[in-house]
């Protein structure tokens, strides 16, 4: 199995800390975010990875890692730039994974075990991690909704309670070629300008409301952080 890193972005909301340097490589407890994600997929048993790069790419090269760029960084989101990758996603299973977390190999391995086409992880006790980073939970957190058979039934809105939280997605999912291909589907339905539009959490919502590919839930309870501000890197340390 592969695993795909997305680096792509420049992480404004990080401020000067990514003025000359890739979100992906601000450091957490002494080492890059970049290195926690390679450590753990490595662990894990994974030897193949790729990095999608866009801002900064230059600072990404010599790293011993397959290389894919998004020359349209700045003007697309996350699954535009997974698709710059799309010769792996075609051909086996990829994990892919957010550049600005953290997680560990526990949390990999949970998703090359899982079978099927399309699983992502969540950690069903975020509410304490969301309160420690932002006070009131709801002002970041986004539905995640299950179905009896721990699949996905939403993700991605605006929630009006915690209840209709029960888990927090992390960033770390796994595509098989049949899982990519459905996404290709549905992008294909979409104009140009709202495919640059689509988010992950969107593109997911768009394959659980077509119904033909279940989306399975993995619920992981270890250590991992989201890393979007200067705040977060304090609240980690």
């Amino acid at each position: 199995m592969k695993a795909i890193i997305l680096a792509a972005g420049r992480g404004s909301r990080m401020k000067s800390l990514t003025d000359e340097r890739p979100k992906c490589l601000v450091e957490l407890r002494g080492k890059p975010l970049l290195e926690w994600q390679l450590e753990s997929l490595r662990a894990a048993g994974i030897s193949e990875i790729a990095v999608v790069t866009g801002y900064k790419s230059e600072l990404l090269a010599g790293r011993g890692l397959t290389e894919f760029h998004n020359p349209r960084w700045a003007d697309t989101n996350m699954v535009s730039s997974l698709a710059c990758a799309e010769s792996w996603l075609q051909d086996q299973p990829c994990i892919v994974s957010y550049s600005d977390i953290f997680y560990s190999p526990d949390a990999v391995r949970s998703l090359m075990t899982n079978e099927a086409s399309l699983a992502v992880t969540y950690d069903p006790h975020w509410l304490a991690l969301w309160t420690q980073r932002f006070g009131d939970p709801l002002l970041d957190a986004e539905t995640f909704r299950l179905t009896d058979a721990g699949t996905l039934a939403e993700i991605g809105n605006k929630p009006q309670s915690v209840d209709e939280v029960q888990g927090q997605y992390m960033g770390l999912l796994r595509f098989t070629p049949e899982g990519w291909a459905e996404v290709v589907r549905l992008r294909g339905e979409l104009t140009p300008e709202q495919r640059d539009k689509m988010h992950m959490t969107n593109t997911l919502q768009r394959v659980i409301e077509a119904g033909r590919v279940p989306v399975a839930a993995v619920a992981y309870s270890g250590e991992w952080g989201e890393v979007d501000s200067s705040e977060d890197l304090s609240a980690y340390q």
